[in-house]
């Protein structure tokens, strides 16, 4: 078989959500498959260090497609050509973009569909974008992969799409991270925080991951215990700046912004955490939630979209809307020992659902049966 990916989001030590997931799928599928081929085409391109295999060409084309009215030039005019060269048997698309003009079997990755029910939370031609054209890439698809039984259900209700026609491709998650001793936790917090326990935050400075909430949350906590913990927040601000603004202005000593950090950096600031909240609005899946589990700290995730899923009983599940209650079940974590110790476990126990070698042969499966379809 002949695959033509589309791999605009592997970008060298810029990789973000869709481009880790690229990387970690099309790795194992391409080195399993040695007598396939794939073809990764690029509005940029491809570092060497993305070439996993010996059946992987590389091809760059056109001019970087980095807003709305370029992404419908790369995809309505280059990919056309790209599919016209290289006669795929598959154009298989992990950002979920497709071409609508191409005569081809095409596969997207649909990860979430959050534009569809909160278009205020992105610039207005992004949202008008996604929410003219996704409903056709899906439409156009001959199937559609997506990562949560959740975003399948979404994505088939919203866009009238028949459900046996959308696979599921559960993320995996970074075995990198992994539990640290109690000295090299004092170590880390001692550079964080100043040595005090802190909650972890990872996740954009965006409405979408009900930063606000989280934050309230905290302030109550500690005015409670008299400034006991840190909150610390890695990651960056996205289309929205005034949210940053207003966490920057609630920056006290006791909230540390860390921005965007390295996987090495990131597997100390997880391991010397005292519990991980990640309670978004809405998730297509959350993998900072498996991120948690493996470094062997206490989760407390959302109650809404994937989030439940992902979780299953080994983390705790809160309204992101009540920030009392919130502030609650942080209590409840951070001085319970026998919860926290039955928390870590449980999460350890659930990634035995979850890693990149299922999730890339899931997404292979759901390449075959996309060049199979009628």
């Amino acid at each position: 078989m002949r695959i033509l990916v589309n791999t605009r989001l592997l970008i060298k030590n810029r990789l973000e959500g869709i481009g880790w997931f690229t990387l970690e799928t099309m790795k194992r599928i391409t080195q399993k498959r040695p007598n396939d081929e794939f073809i990764f085409v690029s509005d940029r391109k491809t570092h060497s260090d993305f070439v996993f295999a010996d059946n992987i060409q590389r091809i760059k084309m056109g001019w970087p497609a980095r807003r709305p009215f370029l992404w419908k030039l790369w995809f309505e005019n280059t990919i056309p050509k790209a599919i016209k060269k290289c006669k795929p048997d598959v154009f298989l698309s992990p950002d979920g973009y497709l071409s609508l003009s191409a005569n081809v079997k095409q596969l997207p990755v649909i990860h979430d569909i959050n534009f569809e029910h909160h278009p205020e939370w992105l610039p207005k031609n992004y949202s008008k974008y996604y929410r003219k054209y996704f409903p056709q890439f899906a439409q156009k698809a001959k199937r559609v992969a997506t990562v949560s039984e959740y975003s399948k259900q979404d994505i088939a209700k919203t866009y009238g799409i028949d459900d046996s026609n959308i696979d599921v491709v559960y993320n995996g998650y970074n075995t990198i991270y992994e539990p640290l001793p109690i000295e090299k936790q004092q170590e880390v917090r001692k550079k964080i925080s100043n040595g005090k326990p802190y909650i972890l935050f990872i996740g954009s400075i965006h409405p979408r991951k009900n930063l606000r909430n989280q934050l309230k949350a905290f302030d109550m906590l500690n005015r409670y215990y008299d400034d006991k913990f840190r909150l610390v927040i890695v990651g960056e601000a996205m289309w929205n700046d005034h949210l940053a603004d207003w966490v920057d202005r609630r920056k006290k000593n006791n909230i540390i912004l860390m921005g965007h950090q390295p996987q090495d950096k990131l597997k100390e600031i997880i391991g010397s955490a005292s519990l991980l909240t990640y309670i978004s609005h809405f998730e297509g899946f959350g993998i900072p939630i498996l991120e948690g589990f493996a470094a062997g700290v206490p989760v407390i995730t959302s109650t809404t979209t994937s989030m439940p899923e992902v979780a299953g009983d080994a983390a705790l599940t809160v309204y992101p809307d009540d920030a009392a209650y919130i502030s609650n079940i942080y209590k409840k974590v951070l001085f319970d020992e026998a919860l926290q110790k039955e928390m870590i476990e449980k999460g350890r126990a659930r990634l035995n659902n979850f890693s990149w070698d299922k999730t890339a042969d899931l997404l292979w499966k759901s390449i075959e049966k996309t060049h199979y379809a009628h």
